[in-house]
Order: C-alpha cells, then sequence, then structure tokens
C-alpha cells in the first residue's frame, strides 16, 4: 500500500509506522455483551446508527452499529504472526476479529521491567449493602454472604456495596454517571442522580429528573459542578435535548435548558457533553454546540457552511474543533478552537477518507486516527500550533474499543491515559487465559518507553497519572480480587496500594458489566452502566479500601 495522500498545507506523514488497522465505530450507547449484575445475561439493546468516527457522514437511516467486542477479551485463537503495520508498507493484516488492531516497529528492544505481584420510576432508590462488615470477617448475618469472609493475609476490605431494585423497560437502564468529588459519590441511575457518602455507603441526596439520562460526562468544574442530558420525554421518539447543572458537592441543581437545533440535519442521537473552564459543549452526528457553564447561555455554534464542526471535545483549558468540510472528498479537519469565542486559530486538514475515532488528550493533543474504506489506524501527536509531531509506533495488540467502557464518544476512552509527555495504553491478551501489559509510549518521539506486563494471566488497565506515577487495576478474575497498583513514570516494578479480598467479594466484583471505575483518596470505586430493571436487585456500586 503506498503512503496516503498528505492534505494541503501539512507536513509529511513520518515514514515507518504508525497507521494502524482497525473496524468502524460502534454505535453509540450500546452496551458489550458481558457478564452482568448477578449472573443474568443483559438484554439485547437496540442498535443506534453507527457512528464511525467524527467527521464521517452518518449512514442512512435503518443501518444497524457493529456490535462491540467485550473489553479485554481476546481474539479467537490464531497464529502467532507478526504484523508489519505503516502508511508505506503494502499487504496490511488485520488481527483477529474487527475489534483489535495491531502495529509492530521492528525492534525487539523495548525495555520490559518486571512483572507486578424505557424508563423506571424516579423514586426508584438503591438498596444498602448486604451484610458487608468492617473488614473482620463476620459479617452482619443473614442470608447474604459476607464479602469479607475468607481475606486473605494482606487483603483489603470491601468498604459497601449498593444495589438497585427497579422496574423498567426491556432494555433496561442508564446507570452511566459516577464521580467521586470530596467525601461524595454520585451516581446517575436511570431518572436520577443520587450521592452516597464514601465512607460507609450512606445516601446523602437525590435529584430527581422529569425524563431518563441520556448523557454524562465524568468532567467537572474546579468548583465540582458537572452537566448532565436527559430526554424530553418517555417516548421512543424522546429526544435527548434538555441539559441541567449540577452542583456535586451540594448536590443542588441549577440552570435547564434545551440545546436549540442548528439546522434541519442536526440530530440529537447520543450526544456527548465536555467540560472546559466556564464552557460546557454539547456535540451530536453532524453539529455542535458551547454553552456558558455557569449560566447555560449559548456561546456558539459554529459555522453552518465550509467546514462545519460536528464535535468540541475540551479540557484542560483547550478545545478542539471535529470538522466535516463540505468538499467533494468530505475531508475531515482538526480546528484549534478558543473555548469562549469558537474561533479557530489553526486547523489540521486530514487526508481524504480519514476521520477521528478518539481524542485520548487535548494538551498535549493526542488522536486516534481512522480510514475508513481500509481499516488503517493512526495515533498521532500535534503540537500547540495544530502541526503534526509525531506518530505512536510500536508492537503489540492493542483494542480499537476503550477498556471497559463502552461509550464512544471521542473523550471516553478511560484506559488510554496521557500525562507528561506519555500516552500509556493496555494491550489485549494473545489468547485466552493469557495475560496483557501496559506499555508506555514517548509523545515527543513516539516510541515505546517500557512496558509492564499484567503477570498470573491477568488483565492490567491504566486508570489515571498523578505525582509521577501511573495508578492501574489490575482486574478481579472468578476467585481472585482486583488490585490498585502504581508504576513508577519511569517504568518498573509495580506496586500494590489496594488488594481486593477473593472469596465472595471477587464473585461479585469480577462480574460487574461494562463497569466505570476510579481510585481516589485510597478507595476504589465501580459502577456499573446499566441495570436491567426487572424488579429484581442487582449490584450498582462497589467500593473498595482500608
Amino acid at each position: 500500500m503506498t503512503e496516503p495522500p498528505q492534505p494541503p498545507n501539512q507536513p509529511p506523514t513520518p515514514s515507518g509506522y504508525g497507521h494502524l488497522p482497525g473496524p468502524p465505530q460502534s454505535g453509540y450507547g450500546q452496551p458489550p455483551q458481558g457478564a452482568n449484575p448477578y449472573a443474568q445475561q443483559p438484554p439485547t439493546v437496540p442498535q443506534q446508527p453507527a457512528a464511525p468516527g467524527y467527521g464521517y457522514p452518518p449512514p442512512p437511516p435503518g443501518v444497524p452499529a457493529m456490535p462491540m467486542g467485550a473489553p479485554g477479551t481476546p481474539p479467537p485463537a490464531r497464529k502467532k504472526t507478526p504484523v508489519l503495520i505503516a502508511a508505506a508498507v503494502a499487504g496490511l493484516l488485520v488481527v483477529g476479529t474487527g475489534t483489535y488492531f495491531a502495529f509492530f516497529n521492528g525492534d525487539d528492544k523495548d525495555p520490559k521491567p518486571p512483572v507486578a505481584q424505557e424508563s423506571a420510576s424516579p423514586d426508584a432508590k438503591p438498596s444498602g449493602s448486604p451484610s458487608v462488615d468492617k473488614g473482620d470477617g463476620s459479617g452482619n448475618g443473614g442470608a447474604e454472604a459476607d464479602l469479607n469472609s475468607g481475606r486473605k493475609q494482606g487483603e483489603d476490605k470491601v468498604l459497601w456495596l449498593k444495589t438497585a431494585k427497579i422496574e423498567g423497560p426491556g432494555a433496561g437502564v442508564e446507570t452511566d454517571g459516577q464521580w467521586v468529588v470530596g467525601d461524595t459519590v454520585v451516581k446517575s441511575i436511570d431518572k436520577a442522580v443520587t450521592a452516597y457518602n464514601v465512607a460507609d455507603g450512606k445516601q446523602k441526596w437525590t435529584i430527581a429528573f422529569p425524563a431518563g439520562i441520556c448523557a454524562v460526562t465524568r468532567q467537572t468544574s474546579a468548583e465540582g459542578k458537572t452537566v448532565v442530558m436527559y430526554r424530553d420525554g418517555d417516548s421512543n421518539s424522546a429526544n435527548c435535548n434538555q441539559m441541567r447543572l449540577i452542583d456535586l458537592k451540594a448536590g443542588k441543581e441549577g440552570w435547564s435548558k434545551e440545546v436549540p437545533k442548528e439546522g434541519a440535519f442536526d440530530m440529537f442521537i447520543d450526544p456527548s457533553l465536555a467540560i472546559t473552564g466556564d464552557t460546557v459543549t454539547v456535540s451530536r452526528l453532524t453539529r455542535a454546540t458551547a454553552f456558558k457553564l455557569s449560566t447555560g447561555d449559548k456561546l456558539f455554534a459554529g459555522p453552518a457552511e465550509g467546514c462545519v464542526p460536528g464535535a468540541y471535545p475540551a479540557g484542560s483549558g483547550k478545545m478542539l474543533g471535529i470538522a466535516t468540510c463540505h468538499d467533494a472528498d468530505r475531508t475531515v479537519e482538526v480546528q484549534g478552537v478558543d473555548p469562549v469565542t469558537g474561533k479557530s486559530n489553526w486547523s489540521y486538514r486530514l487526508p481524504k477518507g480519514w476521520s477521528v475515532n478518539r481524542v485520548f488528550s487535548l494538551d498535549p493533543i493526542v488522536l486516534d486516527l481512522g480510514k475508513r474504506d481500509s481499516k488503517e489506524r493512526s495515533i498521532v501527536v500535534l503540537g500547540p500550533d495544530g502541526k503534526q509531531s509525531a506518530t505512536v509506533t510500536g508492537e503489540g495488540s492493542f483494542s480499537t474499543q476503550c477498556g471497559m467502557n463502552h461509550d464512544d464518544a471521542l473523550q471516553s476512552c478511560a484506559t488510554a491515559v496521557v500525562d507528561a509527555g506519555t500516552l500509556y495504553m493496555p494491550t489485549t491478551p494473545e489468547d485466552l487465559g493469557t495475560a496483557n501489559e501496559i506499555v508506555a509510549f514517548d509523545l515527543g518521539t513516539g516510541k515505546v518507553k517500557w512496558r509492564v506486563p499484567a503477570g498470573d494471566k491477568r488483565i492490567i488497565l491504566p486508570l489515571k497519572a498523578a505525582n509521577g506515577q501511573l495508578i492501574a487495576y489490575r482486574r478481579a478474575e472468578f476467585g481472585m480480587g482486583g488490585e490498585v497498583l502504581t508504576i513508577p513514570a519511569g517504568g518498573g516494578t509495580p506496586t500494590a496500594v489496594l488488594r481486593h479480598p477473593s472469596g465472595p467479594a471477587s464473585e461479585v466484583e469480577s462480574t460487574f458489566f461494562a463497569p466505570v471505575v476510579d481510585y481516589a483518596d485510597g478507595r476504589f470505586f465501580i459502577s456499573t452502566i446499566r441495570l436491567l430493571a426487572q424488579g429484581k436487585d442487582e449490584k450498582l456500586l462497589m467500593v473498595f479500601g482500608k
């Protein structure tokens, strides 16, 4: 295959590696198939139109989305063959099923440090924790198992487990939102947002919504405020176009606004939210709008002609516009946008047929790009002026989905972590029952810095970076609790800061359905993104600590 043609006024694609094959993105909001609360199989969720990357023209109505692969699940057994993938290399090979890509740098000298040891009633409320004690294994009696029983020496404990009993539609209800703010963890549950004390799980407050919550962002303002979107009714044809400000610290709601349509073809299909400074953006298939976070007033919506932004990813005081140009090739353009005025100060035009699948970071700018017709992929780094400075290259197989989170929003990739000039990504296991590893890439050069294997046939995922180290989660398995690990930014042996209990607790932890996870102030939080809502107790939120 020849190197892709370069758009006008752009630097040439770096020679060598980095264009990675991968499938079109799956439909917005469709959860992957996998284990669900209390070992019940989740129902089939009606698919939405496919969303194969921003800047990709939307498919005609009725075209089904591609199913999502379960994160961390290996591709079918196959002969292990090195795959060389690059812009200038012929014979691209897709590895495994449609949900994985691989890239290979031809260098076996990468350092390898040692292995680490429709909607329900708004008044539906989660129930309390089933017999979780204070850590001595004695429990509270009753029919439910003591989740801390059978703890081994050195293992920490379950602080509490919150379950929910909701009667809802056949497709279940969404519970995507999870925020940890000080001594409070907040969870969205269908038509409500509920807060709990992080220490004991006692409910602190609840805010009810008139219809089902349909979009959230894990981002908050410096004051602990965020915006939640909900539908304009309970019918199947209701639009996800209502938004409300919530003060997560005070448990109070602020302004409520309807997102106006920006033209006849503005479709509110699984919109996504982003926050930076005093600006919140609402992105959907073809248009994007920015509002003032403090008041809800509209700031800008971008041009309606030329190169039209369909998404405004934002964060770290920065904002990008992901625009589709109204030319013969439907070219995609990445724009540097002022988050207050909406003015573009630079543009980076992608080659023909390429689109933006993910935004891993805005400072520095790290983008996951894909070519629609050939399934090539490339992770590129842009400088503050919008010029390409590096292309990520390395050996391994990496999921085109984003860890345990089902969301296909541009900024939803919770397991791709960027910090201090380094990109951390987890590989996918080669075969069932084998371990994966975390790979650190230098964003200045695009090359591998180090690798840390999960070991013991386990799966390890990066969570966040802080204080000169990476925080990672080694996932629970049946009979083995999960672990929170820290890895020095320069690489090295991981250190366990939390060891979750084995026994009954691991049986619950290991079966969370596509969970949202977080680690804050010495506590680990794991919650589900969907409930079956069939009038039975289902696990919602589980917290571990010392």
